[in-house]
């Protein structure tokens, strides 16, 4: 085998590799719905249709202090996307209120503006932004792994539908990872010169509650 081909044959093998190892793994059957408290799929003739529809995002949940009312729709809630490779979230953003910078490890998200308009975007590996405001009827892609943000620009209540394709995408916030996860103090000071009372500050903040 020459050399040329060699190189040629390696680089699909690690692309195929980085594919395969990246997603979640392909399902063996039509569905899995687990049983309760085990990793189990129960017999698919006991499957019945509420086992595939989930009703928990008709309305907002509790806003947080910055304005983010948040509801995950992954296999926790929803037993019927177990192996499916994908979830759900709904995110409603009072006027002014922001979704913090935060990723999803293992995920890519299409963000879809049901109302409202919404300034949204991502920063990639070269430290480029990406963003603009989005509107009603709008839909915005996040690539996975890379950090993204929304902040709500309009008058209204903003109401974003977020769609995952991973059940499990993970999520990093980053004030929380920064501050409230016991991050050396000197690391802290050092990284955004900041003194021990601004660093306390937000350590009290973002601590875990």
């Amino acid at each position: 085998m020459s050399l040329k081909r060699a190189l040629f044959l390696a680089v699909i093998l690690h692309s195929y590799a980085i594919a395969t190892l990246g997603s979640d793994p392909d399902p063996v059957q039509d569905f899995c719905i687990p049983n309760t408290g085990t990793a189990t799929c129960k017999n698919s003739s006991a499957a019945t249709v509420e086992d595939f529809v989930f009703s928990g995002i008709k309305f907002p949940e509790k806003f947080s202090e910055t304005g983010l009312a948040a509801k995950p729709v992954n296999v926790n809630v929803f037993p019927g996307l177990n192996t499916l490779g994908m979830s759900f979230v709904r995110a409603d953003i009072k006027v002014g209120g922001i979704n913090v910078p935060h990723l999803h490890p293992r995920a890519t998200e299409i963000a879809f503006v049901l109302e409202g308009r919404v300034y949204s975007g991502f920063i990639d590996t070269e430290n480029r932004i990406f963003a603009k405001v989005i509107e009603k009827g709008e839909v915005m892609v996040f690539p996975r792994g890379l950090l993204h943000f929304q902040m709500n620009v309009g008058n209204t209540t903003a109401t974003i539908l977020g769609s995952f394709d991973s059940q499990n995408p993970g999520l990093l916030r980053i004030p929380n990872a920064l501050f409230g996860s016991g991050i050396e103090e000197k690391l802290l000071d050092k990284a955004f010169g900041l003194n021990a009372k601004d660093i306390a500050k937000l350590k009290k903040k973002f601590a875990p509650h």
